[in-house]
């Protein structure tokens, strides 16, 4: 077995805004879980969310995670989704992260609690628990006993401070012409003023 050279912890998502709870909950899992670094991937076209209008284009997408990230230099951005044709399968990113990235590296796949209740919707779920150490972080409002304990036994599930920031209630915000200072970086909030998101 080859030994392991570098540590990734990988966080997906549509970010659709990025906000604080995710910044939060990638940086106590980086230190808490001693991972080398954070890799955020924005969700190109999310398969389970397709009928979803309220999603933004993937590149505002990015661009905010781009911003929302800049001053900790644990925190990377990938665009492997966004230039890849297709769903956004999370199984095919991570083959196409271990060819990246080599062998050796072993990647965590970061998801809330809510998203791993939802885990029958992910393609080959099964595949994905074998190619990554799955970390669950804890959320308010979440019950993981809702998952059958054959999933649980298999992921690693890690408590977060309790930042309950919702990415719908930002956006019902922001169409409200209500603040959403201190829910998102300085960096974000300028860029949806300046864009004119989410209106």
């Amino acid at each position: 077995m080859p030994k392991t050279t570098k540590r990734i912890a990988v966080m997906g998502g549509t970010f659709n805004p990025i906000h604080y709870a995710h910044l939060i909950s990638a940086e106590q899992v980086r230190t808490g879980l001693g991972y080398d670094k954070i890799l955020f991937i924005p969700s190109a076209r999310p398969p389970h969310k397709v009928a979803d209008t309220d999603i933004i284009e993937p590149e505002h997408r990015y661009q905010m995670v781009l911003l929302a990230i800049a001053k900790n230099p644990h925190f990377e951005v990938s665009r492997i989704e966004l230039e890849r044709a297709g769903p956004s399968y999370t199984i095919e990113t991570l083959k196409a992260l271990k060819k990246l990235y080599g062998e050796t590296t072993e990647l965590a796949w970061i998801i809330g609690a809510d998203s791993l209740i939802e885990y029958k919707v992910w393609r080959d779920f099964d595949e994905v628990l074998e190619r990554c150490v799955m970390i669950a972080t804890t959320r308010p409002n979440y019950d993981l006993n809702r998952v059958p304990l054959e999933i649980r036994k298999r992921v690693t599930s890690f408590p977060i401070t309790g930042v309950d920031i919702s990415a719908t209630v930002i956006r019902e915000r922001v169409r409200k012409s209500l603040s959403i200072q201190y829910l998102v970086s300085e960096g974000v909030q300028a860029y949806i003023d300046q864009h004119q998101l989410y209106l």
